[in-house]
């Protein structure tokens, strides 16, 4: 008898997988599309694994949508991420049945705990096969010398060798992976890993270095760390990660897809700050340090040492390659004297790309056009929105968008800032941040409100910011304790053209504004002494 994995429709919106295992275990989980848990029903064996639940209900959705959606790329997409969950699910569910009670203590690669691993009575071939008790997930030990913990791994017999989280550098140890290093500017100690690298052709490593902007039909690409971290968090006591939380992560959202319920490309601060949860622990030390190995720029560096409360700031556009130090020493010492200043140094490539897209488009949007590598078909409802920039900017060529890549690139250096000011001792932060800098400042500053551990943001100054002004500003007027001031001026023609037409048609708060009601975010116009994009570090005193 083979493992079954059904689908079934309830109605009313509420659908359902059942699980039978080759020796009749069950397991049944239902609910909604939105719903990121579903009800779990049948044998303990099966519904007390993480790892079996969560696919089979990723499969539920997918197959959900598959069936309901008209649009054919999507229903093909969501077709095939159904076959792949449901694949899992029954993989596991067949191991399950094959469980013994000898088990080995150790790190799990998978959920990053140290827990009980429950041998199975049938190996694959010669190898000891194992399931984390703590997230389910299917492990064996790790082929590198005298190493004891657990890697990964699928269901067909092992034809290369599989290594641990640390012989595979996507944590810097499991030990150190939930400690704290104390100032920011040692921060380089603990992104050092402490084994080396046996799997430097690994698929964690090549998926970790994915461009931003990659977002295909019916699937957030951006960032796979996400939907590891999204996966893993949402069990309480641990779900799992690797490729099925990732898989998993990127179910619950939907797909990323607007149609599939999901959050679409404006979703990327949501989706980033999603992870603040576990940026104390040995999950957020995986993003962080996913995020700083994609970005080869990523440094912080000390350009005024203090005592007073930390501030850090990160730079936008038109920076790369200019010394902004003096700059930003003289606007921040007039608020913050005594203050120590730290710089983040961030997507150099992208930003250069960008600036380079800016300045040829010279104010005018149709001059970009002819820029080699921007153009691309356009929908009629993308043209119309996007305007003379739609062959070049439409949703289809999203990833070849070179404001669409350094945003999200924002995002991500913002959560990689988060993941390390969360490891620091201090106990809060003021972030600075111009432009696109803007963005790293705010999303660090949501990610971090998320998370249960130290340290706070006291303030954040935000300067010709390159963020829409229609969002839900709640998390970020939570996330500090003092304000957030938001510098804006009508004279910022970045903002005014290049940023309004390559985001199609969305005003900048750097622009015009947030104009919210938060009582904790405070916008102030400085049209009147600031004349441009590049001109808000001399002008600008911080409120």
């Amino acid at each position: 008898m083979s493992t079954e994995v059904v689908f079934r429709s309830l109605g009313n919106g509420e659908f359902e997988c059942e699980v039978r295992s080759p020796e009749g275990l069950t397991m049944r989980c239902n609910g909604a599309l939105d719903d990121l848990e579903p009800r779990v029903l049948g044998d303990d064996a099966l519904g007390t694994n993480p790892a079996l639940v969560h696919n089979a209900w990723a499969f539920a959705k997918h197959d959900h949508l598959y069936r309901t959606l008209t649009d054919g790329a999507e229903r093909e997409s969501h077709q095939k991420q159904a076959t792949a969950h449901r694949k899992t699910a029954a993989g596991i569910a067949e191991l399950v049945d094959k469980l013994g009670t000898a088990s080995k203590n150790s790190w799990c690669s998978a959920c990053f705990t140290r827990s009980d691993h429950r041998r199975l009575t049938q190996g694959f071939g010669t190898i000891p096969a194992y399931l984390c008790e703590s997230c389910g997930s299917p492990t064996l030990g790790c082929a590198g010398p005298g190493c004891a913990n657990m890697a990964t791994r699928g269901f067909a017999a092992v034809l290369v060798p599989r290594y641990c989280a640390e012989h595979k550098h996507e944590i810097p140890g499991f030990e150190k992976a939930s400690a704290n290093f104390g100032a920011l500017e040692d921060y380089h100690e603990f992104l050092d890993f402490e084994r080396r690298n046996l799997a430097l052709g690994s698929r964690v490593a090549a998926i970790s270095v994915l461009s931003a902007g990659a977002l295909a039909t019916g699937a957030f690409l951006a960032a796979p760390a996400i939907g590891g971290a999204i996966g893993s968090l949402s069990i309480a006591g641990g779900g799992y990660a690797g490729a099925a939380a990732s898989s998993y992560g990127l179910a619950l959202l939907g797909g990323g897809s607007i149609a599939a319920g999901g959050l679409g490309m404006a979703g990327g601060t949501a989706v980033v700050a999603a992870v603040g949860g576990a940026l104390g622990g040995a999950l957020g030390s995986s993003v962080t340090t996913a995020y700083i190995g994609a970005d080869k720029s990523f440094n912080i560096e000390l350009i005024k040492p203090g005592s007073g409360i930390a501030v850090v700031v990160a730079n936008g556009l038109f920076s790369e390659g200019k010394n902004t130090h003096p700059d930003w020493k003289k606007l921040v010492a007039r608020r913050y004297p005594d203050s120590p200043i730290y710089r983040v140094h961030w997507g150099s490539n992208d930003l250069g790309d960008l600036a380079a897209m800016v300045k040829a488009m010279g104010g005018q949007p149709a001059a970009a056009l002819g820029i080699k590598g921007l153009a691309a078909k356009a929908g009629k409802a993308g043209a119309k929105k996007l305007g003379p920039l739609a062959p070049a900017l439409a949703a289809a060529a999203v990833a070849k968008n070179p404001w669409h890549t350094a945003r999200v690139k924002a995002d991500r250096t913002g959560v990689a800032l988060a993941g390390l000011l969360a490891r620091t001792d201090a106990k809060s932060y003021v972030l600075v941040g111009h432009s696109l800098g803007a963005r790293v400042a705010a999303t660090a500053a949501e990610t971090l409100a998320r998370s249960k551990s130290k340290p706070k943001i006291d303030t954040v100054h935000l300067l010709g910011a390159a963020m829409g002004s229609k969002g839900d500003w709640r998390l970020l007027s939570n996330a500090v304790t003092g304000a957030v001031h938001n510098y804006h001026s009508s004279n910022d023609k970045v903002l005014k053209y290049a940023y309004k037409t390559a985001q199609g048609g969305q005003t900048a708060v750097g622009f015009a504004g947030f104009r919210t009601e938060f009582a904790r975010i405070h916008d102030h116009d400085v049209s009147a002494i600031v004349d441009g994009h590049s001109e808000y570090l001399q002008s600008v005193q911080l409120s």
